[in-house]
């Protein structure tokens, strides 16, 4: 079969769920994983003809696709900070906003601590993938690296992503609701925890509904800022004087959070928006 038809089908079986662009995407991201195919290969080679048995697993993504089921998950990887990340149905998918968070963080790195002669040290509270610590870790090369989690599986799932990308992380498993104190003090916390709020289940797509961890995902409409709070107090522990808290907010609750860390020992605060221009990310400096 010529691969601009395999392409047609995918279109024909996917556009009812997916815009045409997101179907287009798809095709280069699979024909690239599964037949290291380049995606204008159709400019160069429009007639290019498909092996039965290499159009298999295409086929095969195609039916998954269909279920909803996201990309990230049949290929087993995907993109955060010009690195590969393993994923599994285990761990939160790394989405661009996450990045734009980290990208801040190095930024101010770059400006507040170079001048600093002891190692920085860093902590990532609900680290699932690994995304933040090992891109945090990847590009401040002095830095000494923590990153926390409940989940064994997520823990599991970073370890490889950091041996992946040759990084060193000190890693541990916790449930961050249950502590009194941390291990050590930081220079700077990052959290992105749960935030989504039960009632706002209904705008979600599909895929991530029924695909990625609702523990990392969802808390409850009563009290929605319930990691923000505990992770805040422990920072007002254990960050050093002048040390940054970093959080992925959810867009709704912005001025709430915001000024939940008014309400303790932080100034400096700034509320940044997102790509999209959503409020996505704050921080606040220990007095």
């Amino acid at each position: 079969m010529l691969l601009r038809e395999i392409k047609n089908i995918f279109h024909t079986e996917l556009d009812q769920f997916y815009s045409k662009e997101e179907v287009d995407s798809f095709f280069y991201i699979l024909i690239e994983h599964q037949l290291d195919l380049k995606r204008f290969v159709l400019a160069t080679e429009p007639n290019l003809v498909i092996a039965k048995k290499d159009q298999t697993p295409l086929f095969a993504a195609l039916s998954r696709l269909k279920l909803l089921e996201p990309i990230q998950h049949i290929t087993g990887t995907t993109h955060f900070m010009e690195m590969d990340f393993m994923v599994s149905k285990d761990v939160l998918i790394p989405r661009p906003e996450t990045e734009e968070l980290v990208r801040w963080i190095i930024e101010m790195v770059d400006t507040k601590f170079k001048i600093q002669n002891d190692a920085l040290k860093i902590l990532d509270i609900g680290t699932g993938s690994g995304c933040i610590a090992i891109s945090l870790a990847k590009h401040l090369k002095d830095a000494d690296v923590y990153a926390l989690d409940v989940s064994e599986l997520a823990l599991a799932v970073a370890k490889t992503n950091a041996s992946i990308n040759e990084v060193d992380i000190t890693f541990l498993k916790d449930d961050v609701l249950d502590l009194e104190s941390l291990n050590t003090t930081y220079d700077i916390i990052v959290s992105n925890p749960p935030y989504v709020r039960e009632l706002e289940k209904s705008k979600m797509h599909k895929n991530v509904l029924a695909y990625e961890p609702s523990l990392a995902l969802f808390v409850s409409d009563d009290n929605p800022l319930r990691f923000y709070k505990k992770i805040t107090t422990l920072a007002e522990k254990h960050l050093k004087k002048k040390g940054t808290l970093y959080f992925e907010i959810n867009q709704y609750l912005g001025k709430e959070t915001k000024q939940l860390l008014r309400n303790y020992n932080f100034s400096e605060i700034e509320l940044k928006t997102d790509m999209y221009g959503n409020e996505r990310m704050l921080k606040g400096t220990l007095n």
